[in-house]
């Protein structure tokens, strides 16, 4: 088989309540063991408890605007060139920026101890849709680790 095959994408259904494909993909990450349906249920309880915190009327407009305020557009990858290795920024594609953004929110969710899943994931929601909290500041972490290292740009291919 040829090495250079591309895996095909799977298609991921709509979430039954909101009919958004973004909060299904989100569910599917919060999902621990296959247990979906406590998943949904945590993720659809962090959302209300997230929209009522920021007085959103539509609240699944309210978290893909927390969503896109915390993906990042570049990031850092190391560059062997020469016995010397840089890091070089590079654009991160649609698709991986959701998903880190994703994986951040429910990481650091899952980090705040002592807090039940659905009132940490609903803070952490509440404050990337404020540009604050420890998501947006690991976004901005990644931004400014890649403008430091401009100076290597010419090595992206």
């Amino acid at each position: 088989m040829s090495r250079r095959h591309k895996a095909e994408k799977r298609q991921t259904d709509p979430d039954p309540l909101y009919g958004s494909t973004v909060l299904a993909k989100f569910i599917n990450k919060v999902m621990e063991r296959g247990k979906k349906s406590v998943a949904r249920r945590i993720v659809y309880n962090a959302i209300d408890k997230f929209a009522k915190r920021v007085k959103a009327e539509n609240p699944l407009e309210a978290f893909e605007q927390a969503l896109e305020n915390a993906k990042p557009s570049l990031e850092v990858k190391s560059r062997r060139i020469g016995g010397a290795t840089y890091q070089v920024p590079i654009e991160i594609p649609a698709n991986r920026r959701s998903s880190m953004a994703m994986r951040w929110i429910i990481g650091h969710s899952r980090g705040k101890a002592g807090r039940a899943m659905e009132d940490a994931l609903a803070g952490e929601l509440s404050d990337c849709f404020n540009n604050q909290g420890t998501t947006i500041k690991k976004k901005d972490d990644t931004h400014r680790m890649a403008e430091a290292n401009k100076a290597y740009a010419h090595y992206k291919w």
